[in-house]
C-alpha cells in the first residue's frame, strides 16, 4: 500500500526541520524509555531502528552505558543530521539501512528499540522476520506505533470531497500482537494511550505532518495534483469540526515489546536431545 520511495524522499527533505515538530515523537519516545524501564537487560549492541535524527540513539546511550548503540534509517539525510548533533564522547554509529533488510548477523543484537517506524512499513510482517532473526535470545524488540484511531479528523474531512485514499492505515494492536508471535518472537506486552493535538488553523497543522514527513505515501493515492478548490473543500471540512476555533487531531498510541527466542527451527527436522533419551538396561 506504502511508497517507499515517497516516503524515503519524504524523510530525507523533512530531515532539516524535522526536530522543530517531532513532538509527537518525542512522547512516543519517552513513553517507550519509561517502559524499558523496569526491564532488567544485559546489553552489549542496541539498535535505534527508525532512527531519525537521532534524539532516541543519544537516550538509549544514556539507558544502555557501555552498549554500542546503532542508528539506522532508511534517509541519508537524517542520518546526516544525527551525526551532526553526536556529542563529542558518543560512540554511536550510523547505517543506513531499510529494516526489513538488516545488516546485521544472526543473534546479534541484545535490543531493538522502534519509535514510530512502523505506520511506515508497508508489511510489518517482513519487519518482525527480521528483527527475530537478528535479535538473540532474551533480548528484547520495544516499539511505539500509531493505532487505528489515529488521524480520523483529515481522514473524514477528505472523505467529504473524493473517494481517494489519504491517509495511513494503522493497525491496531491484536494484529501486531499476532504478527509478533507468527515470527517467533516471544511474550509480547501491549498497552494503548491516547494524545490530542490541538491546531489554531489547518496551515499549521499541515505544516508540522510535513515537517516529520508525515504526508500521503499511498500507492492508491491520485496520480494527479490537488487542485486549490479541492484542497480549500477538504480545509473547510477540517474548520467546521473545530471546538472553540481548534483543530483537535486525535492520536492512538500503541506500546509494545517483546522477546526474542533465539533461531525457529526449520519445520522441516526434529530435534531431540540425546540425553534425554532413556537407557534401557539389557
Amino acid at each position: 500500500m506504502l511508497n517507499r520511495q515517497h516516503i524515503r524522499r519524504r524523510f530525507e527533505r523533512a530531515a532539516a526541520a524535522f526536530d522543530e515538530s517531532d513532538f509527537v515523537h518525542t512522547v512516543t519516545r519517552d513513553g517507550l524509555l519509561a517502559r524499558l524501564g523496569p526491564l532488567l537487560i544485559d546489553a552489549r549492541t542496541v539498535i535505534d531502528l527508525g532512527a531519525a535524527t537521532g534524539a532516541a540513539t543519544r537516550a538509549l546511550e544514556k539507558r544502555f552505558k557501555g552498549a554500542s548503540v546503532i542508528s539506522i534509517d532508511i534517509a541519508h539525510g537524517m542520518l546526516k543530521k544525527a551525526r551532526e548533533k553526536k556529542p563529542w564522547l558518543s560512540k554511536a554509529a550510523f547505517a543506513q539501512a531499510s529494516a526489513d533488510a538488516l545488516p546485521f548477523p544472526d543473534e546479534s543484537i541484545d535490543v531493538i528499540f522502534s519509535n514510530l517506524l512502523l505506520p511506515w512499513a508497508d508489511d510489518p510482517a517482513l519487519i518482525f522476520s527480521e528483527i527475530a532473526r537478528v535479535l538473540r535470545k532474551g533480548g528484547v524488540f520495544a516499539f511505539a506505533t500509531l493505532g487505528p484511531d489515529s488521524l480520523q479528523e483529515i481522514g473524514r474531512a477528505w472523505g467529504a470531497i473524493d473517494d481517494n485514499a489519504h491517509v495511513n492505515r494503522f493497525l491496531d494492536m491484536h494484529t501486531l500482537g499476532d504478527g509478533l508471535v507468527n515470527v517467533g518472537l516471544r511474550d509480547p506486552v501491549l498497552d494503548v494511550d491516547r494524545l490530542s493535538v490541538s491546531y489554531k488553523n489547518s496551515a499549521r497543522l499541515f505544516a508540522d505532518l510535513t515537517a516529520v514527513g508525515a504526508r500521503n505515501a499511498l500507492n492508491q493515492r491520485a496520480q494527479s495534483l490537488t487542485g486549490k478548490q479541492r484542497y480549500g473543500a477538504m480545509v473547510a471540512a477540517l474548520d467546521d469540526m473545530a471546538v472553540n476555533g481548534n483543530i483537535t487531531l486525535d492520536l492512538e498510541l500503541v506500546f509494545g515489546h517483546c522477546w526474542g527466542a533465539g533461531p525457529k527451527m526449520d519445520p522441516a527436522n526434529y530435534r531431540i536431545d540425546a540425553a534425554q533419551i532413556p537407557v534401557r538396561n539389557a
